[in-house]
């Protein structure tokens, strides 16, 4: 009788957890939110500037540079990598922006 009483309660407390988290409401996610909705905020007179193609090489033209930066201003020369590093990373550099022109 006992053990049948508590598995009762402990049903009914799953049901009740269940039917809670299924009724609240999620909270909006920014990332799906359209791109008309976004737009519609903007006042009438404000043209949209158009995004950047290729993002990630920007990200990483700047992530190379801020290599650079760091072993430009590094105390040891690591038995001469560093400037090897430097060279490796004005190359990439220069690859790079010949992707970004296609």
């Amino acid at each position: 009788m006992k053990m049948r009483i508590v598995s009762l309660l402990a049903l009914a407390s799953l049901l009740l957890a269940f039917a809670f988290i299924s009724s609240a409401p999620a909270a909006p996610n920014k990332a799906n939110t359209p791109a008309a909705t976004a737009a519609s905020t903007l006042p009438a007179t404000t043209e949209a500037t158009p995004a950047e193609p290729h993002p990630e090489i920007r990200d990483a033209i700047g992530a190379l540079n801020r290599a650079k930066e760091h072993l430009e201003h590094a105390a040891h020369d690591f038995g001469g990598h560093r400037v090897d590093a430097i060279h490796a990373i004005d190359e990439a550099k220069h690859q790079l922006e010949i992707c970004l022109k296609y």
